[in-house]
């Protein structure tokens, strides 16, 4: 075969597809080596550097198919950290965000997951016990905290739509069937004689918006801040029982059959019932938003190597395709499709006040859940 023919061969092979043929690439290789060895004996300048050239594209196209083989790109793992009754809405958002992943970049991402009291998975994060590339708490003072920890960056709150909150409730009131002790309005929760479930705000979200759904509903009707102070003592002189997290306050009301009555996130209500366990429920029509920020982990993202995953499920949380399935559990959505198209779902509030309203979040830390702060006195007064 001349050496004219050998160069033909050799190109035609290129154009058949190479990663189907990477194998049969190197064993031509191996069957050209005499030839290669003979040409740098002593032919012309220009038939070596016109074999070199077809040498050099077949060498880059067996890489090319060998890295092919073993996956153009590695799987990767993502670990959501969140707040405990997110995970049945998870449990649908997540496969549709691998599969549309997978689709989009021909990439496995698998999800190690974990839930509980906000306030205590935020305390995990920061010790490094769990190594969050994403957190999904309860409220917005959670991320702050892990932010000024400095594994978040500042200004976490406008890398992602609607100021970084990704789902919304507000607060309901559960009580027992028939509602034998008359509980209908924040005010009847101080009556005497009333058993309150409720929740630790140490550890957990729910109970740091209960606490201030209580306060609100006080401070921002008319009342000063003695009356306030006044009513939410004798509330909690009626907890007995500050649990853990919701999930734990829901399973002691519902499970256990302890107390009177519930303080809970009006999702959490709504699905306990469609589990088979409804009781009558009211949703104060003065009430707090209940806004759940979520956020990517700088830190830990950059150590693990997945920021560009992360930042794109954190993006798929606002889809419409993920806010429905928010909206199927009964969050309030803050996509404004989903909005439209679920608003009737919901009971309407007359009055809905923000942790604005209250002075933002610094304020409240230090005036209501630092050490000594009034949370630690209304405790201390429950108990005497």
């Amino acid at each position: 075969m001349s050496k004219s023919q050998q160069l033909t061969q050799l190109s035609k092979f290129l154009t058949e597809g190479m990663q189907a043929y990477a194998m049969k690439a190197l064993q031509t290789i191996q069957s050209y080596k005499q030839t290669i060895k003979s040409w740098l004996n002593g032919h012309t300048v220009q038939s070596f550097v016109s074999l070199f050239l077809v040498s050099t594209f077949l060498s880059i196209a067996v890489a090319s198919c060998s890295g092919s083989s073993s996956a153009s790109k590695n799987d990767v793992k993502l670990k959501l950290v969140s707040f405990s009754v997110t995970k049945a809405a998870h449990d649908q958002i997540i496969p549709k965000f691998i599969e549309k992943w997978k689709q989009e970049h021909n990439q496995n991402v698998t999800f190690e997951q974990s839930y509980g009291g906000s306030g205590a998975q935020a305390a995990a994060v920061i010790a490094g016990s769990q190594e969050a590339d994403i957190v999904h708490l309860a409220l917005p003072l959670d991320v702050s905290k892990i932010a000024l920890a400095g594994l978040i960056k500042s200004g976490w709150e406008t890398k992602a739509p609607r100021s970084g909150i990704v789902s919304k409730s507000v607060a309901a009131i559960v009580t027992r069937e028939g509602n034998p002790k008359g509980i209908n309005t924040w005010a009847d929760l101080a009556k005497d004689g009333v058993k309150v479930i409720a929740a630790n705000p140490k550890t957990s979200g729910i109970a740091i918006w209960e606490f201030l759904a209580f306060w609100g509903s006080v401070s921002l009707t008319g009342g000063d801040e003695a009356t306030a102070l006044d009513y939410v003592t004798k509330v909690y002189k009626n907890t007995p029982i500050l649990t853990k997290d919701a999930r734990e306050a829901s399973n002691l009301f519902f499970q256990q059959n302890q107390g009177d009555v519930l303080i809970n996130y009006e999702n959490e209500v709504i699905l306990a019932g469609k589990n088979g366990t409804k009781l009558p429920y009211v949703v104060p029509q003065v009430n707090i938003s209940i806004d759940n920020p979520v956020a990517v982990v700088d830190k830990n993202v950059d150590k693990h190597g997945t920021r560009e995953v992360a930042h794109a499920f954190v993006d798929f949380l606002y889809s419409t395709e993920a806010q429905r399935e928010f909206a199927k559990l009964q969050y309030r959505p803050v996509n404004p499709t989903v909005t439209q198209e679920v608003a009737s779902q919901y009971q309407p509030i007359k009055t809905l006040f923000t942790s604005q309203d209250l002075g933002g979040w610094d304020i409240i830390q230090k005036k209501f859940f630092g050490d000594g702060a009034i949370f630690d006195k209304v405790k201390a007064a429950s108990k005497a």
